[in-house]
């Protein structure tokens, strides 16, 4: 029998592969994490037959999980959507557990476990959905909005479902008291814990924050999380509950934002080591000989949550093209479905053969959620007739906005900068067209006589009624890099030689933008420092003409001067990304530095990806070095690349490897 830390070790490994594949082809890694605790659970190679340990280790994950949810909790979001969660999601979440009731009443299942069953098959993934609109830009969309709405009433739901579920294994006689006296104990916490608990949050973690340690800060949001779990928990309910409320309380202050980002590691990896646990009890050879009753179980899952979501979509008056969308969206499973069937397990309420066949079919509409996406709309154009007409009359309304129209200039995205664009081109004479994805936006300012219209410009048809042909330049006005891709690749297709002008946030993916095509890119962040700095100079008393030349020539180089910031010590305010990022690193060469001596062209830094962007020697600045820089005794050298490229350059300049 193979150790404890044997054990840890080829979990991590296995995570580690599983999920770095899943990862590269854009698949949930959760179903890695589920693989992988197949493989090493009692039905596979049995490393871990006593999980006890591990899977109260695991229920943190949950904890912090639904701490994040609230987290997100938001009176006011609810308020302002408040039609589309309770009115469709509690359709959705209703309606799918009382369709599951009834089947499960007529197969003799109990109602006890036909309740959490409904509840389990009802979640949908928050994580690959959202991820999915992000990406798509189909946030703001009538469908992306109806998703989002169901998709946080669902997370909402999860709470009771947590605190039912136990009670569903007690006597029958007994139950009825058992949910009063739950319900009762909840309310008393909830009232306690909202009544006193916001004014004291606020006021604790501003005392917290004025200490600046982020260790410290770290400390207390652990202490407060898992405090009020043990507080519920103490009290008869359940770990997720306290959670929750803990989120809730650190939502309504400035905080939470900087608190969801320090505890997204410990959830990420805590909610892996439970969807391990998960896969453990997964019995593939059993799953096999059940294909037939899986395969049933995922078309059942697809079809009935596909029609009920349309259902309740159209019941609210949505148009049937919206309400298909919203049907295909949300048709799969989710992750919190494996949360709930741990929780079903526990208590007994299923056959062993059923949960099986349950968590088989739940994987397997997970891997299918991204493909039906991609397909959507082929297939709300095969599924709904009215959608072409719906589509034709999208393009023909803009064909009739660029139809008299020549050397006009196509806005991609009408938000901030759209609209500063717009009248900036309207005060010389120079017509223009705005596609936006934001129907509210649109209304809005079309009513007021603005040239913007309904479309995707990373669309060739819609490009192409915008006049794409008779376009004197294209501007893609939204910082996002994936999307600008997307649009230029179309613009290129469409039109080779139109100029395209792309906003994107810093200059880290400028040339990026550029190879793909764009004339100019223009790093908001560069370009506000540039005007603070000129700003500045013109307050010191340098000549404006000298100003605007030095203005020019960074310009003219394309930013080659301001590329890469120092990134301070205040790494825990980054995201990940962020951290992967170029900087700037200086390095002092001391005595013994086996780069004294050397010049720059035979230590071969750039190699490595690492540009030396300045040399500093005796308060001497050289910037852009040349090659035959030889280097000296207690230069300084100014380093551009990522954290990684930057740890091997250091290591070639101090010990030659």
């Amino acid at each position: 029998m193979i150790n404890t830390l044997e054990l840890v070790l080829i979990l991590l490994a296995g995570a580690v592969f599983v999920v770095g594949v899943f990862r590269t082809l854009n698949l949930p890694p959760v179903l890695g994490y589920l693989m992988v605790g197949a493989a090493v659970g009692p039905h596979a190679m049995n490393l871990m037959p006593d999980t006890g340990g591990a899977r109260y280790l695991a229920e943190f994950g949950v904890v912090f999980l639904m701490f994040t949810i609230g987290l997100e909790f938001s009176l006011a979001r609810l308020f302002s959507m408040k039609r589309i969660v309770f009115g469709l999601g509690g359709i959705q979440v209703l309606s799918c557990t009382v369709l599951v009731m009834l089947i499960g009443g007529l197969s003799d299942l109990g109602w006890g476990a036909s309740f959490a069953l409904g509840g389990t098959l009802a979640m949908s993934s928050t994580a690959i959905l959202s991820k999915l609109l992000s990406d798509r830009l189909e946030l703001d969309s009538k469908h992306g909005r109806e998703t989002i709405g169901v998709l946080l009433f669902q997370d909402l739901a999860v709470v009771p479902l947590l605190i039912l579920i136990p009670t569903f294994a007690m006597p029958a006689d007994a139950l009825m008291g058992i949910l009063a006296v739950a319900g009762l104990k909840a309310l008393v916490v909830l009232s306690l814990v909202l009544f006193f608990g916001q004014k004291l949050m606020r006021r604790w973690f501003f005392q917290v924050a004025k200490r600046r340690s982020a260790e410290f800060f770290m400390l207390n949001v652990l202490f407060i999380t898992l405090g009020l779990a043990w507080l519920t928990e103490s009290a008869g309910l359940s770990l997720a509950l306290g959670a929750f409320l803990a989120g809730m309380l650190i939502s309504e202050t400035e905080y939470r934002y900087h608190v969801e980002e320090d505890i997204k590691p410990f959830r990420d990896v805590l909610l892996g080591l439970f969807f391990v646990t998960v896969g453990m009890f997964l019995d593939v050879g059993q799953i096999l000989r059940s294909l037939p009753a899986v395969l049933a179980m995922l078309a059942a899952l697809l079809l009935f949550k596909f029609l009920i979501a349309l259902g309740a979509s159209r019941v609210l008056g949505s148009a049937q093209g919206t309400a298909t969308r919203t049907g295909l969206w949300l048709c799969a499973g989710g992750e919190f479905g494996f949360v709930l069937l741990s929780e079903i397990d526990g208590a007994g309420l299923l056959p062993p053969a059923l949960s099986q066949v349950v968590v088989a079919a739940l994987v397997l509409s997970m891997l299918l959620a991204p493909i039906v996406v991609q397909y959507s709309e082929k297939i709300v154009l095969r599924l709904v007739p009215s959608e072409w007409m719906s589509r034709s009359l999208q393009l023909t309304t803009i064909a009739t906005q660029s139809m008299f129209v020549d050397k006009h200039a196509i806005l991609c995205g009408f938000g901030r900068n759209g609209q500063y664009m717009g009248r900036l081109l309207e005060q010389e004479g120079i017509t223009y067209i705005a596609l936006d994805l934001d129907p509210e936006r649109v209304r809005e300012a079309a009513a007021a006589g603005e040239t913007v219209v309904f479309g995707d410009a990373a669309k060739r048809e819609t490009l192409m009624a915008a006049g794409i042909s008779r376009a004197s330049v294209v501007v893609v006005t939204y910082a996002d890099t994936a999307s600008a891709l997307r649009a230029i690749s179309q613009v290129r297709s469409c039109r080779p030689d139109v100029p395209v002008v792309v906003r994107t946030y810093d200059e880290m993916d400028l040339e990026k933008l550029q190879q793909a095509g764009a004339a100019e890119v223009v790093p908001e962040s560069v370009e506000s420092a540039l005007i603070l700095a000129s700003h500045a100079l013109a307050l010191i008393g340098v000549p404006l003409p000298r100003i605007q030349k030095r203005i020019r020539e960074i310009r003219s180089e394309r930013y080659h001067l301001l590329r890469g910031i120092y990134r301070g010590a205040d790494l825990h305010e980054e995201s990940l990304e962020e951290r992967q990022q170029q900087r700037l690193h200086s390095v002092v060469l001391d005595a013994g530095a086996y780069a004294i001596g050397k010049t720059l062209a035979e230590l071969m830094i750039d190699e490595s990806g690492v540009e030396v962007s300045a040399v500093r020697r005796q308060r001497i600045r050289v910037v852009d070095p040349v090659p035959e820089t030889r280097l000296e005794l207690e230069d300084v050298l100014v380093l551009l690349g990522t954290p990684a490229q930057l740890a091997n350059a250091e290591i070639r300049l101090f010990k030659g490897l």
